[in-house]
């Protein structure tokens, strides 16, 4: 993850939790968060977030889009679908 400009351990954020936020809200930084070692989370800002949700909500849509074009009309009923997946 070369996009994280810092790492800290999650006893570190406890205690420059005030520093962190500042640097993600006016740095834009990420930073990550890690626990025994281990990358656990990644502070990120509130610009950051709305655009990882545009680009789901972009790839929902280019998924239904594409479920529906693929969508032949026919469908199987419950007790079918059931019966069929019970073997």
């Amino acid at each position: 993850m070369d996009t994280i400009s810092d790492m800290v351990t999650a006893r570190e954020l406890r205690d420059r939790l005030s520093d962190v936020l500042g640097r993600v809200m006016d740095g834009g930084e990420r930073i990550g968060v890690t626990r025994n070692g281990t990358l656990a989370a990644v502070v990120v800002g509130v610009a950051d977030l709305e655009a990882l949700e545009e680009l789901e909500m972009a790839q929902d849509v280019t998924a239904y889009r594409a479920a529906k074009a693929e969508d032949d009309g026919e469908r199987v009923p419950l007790a079918e679908l059931r019966d069929e997946l019970a073997g």
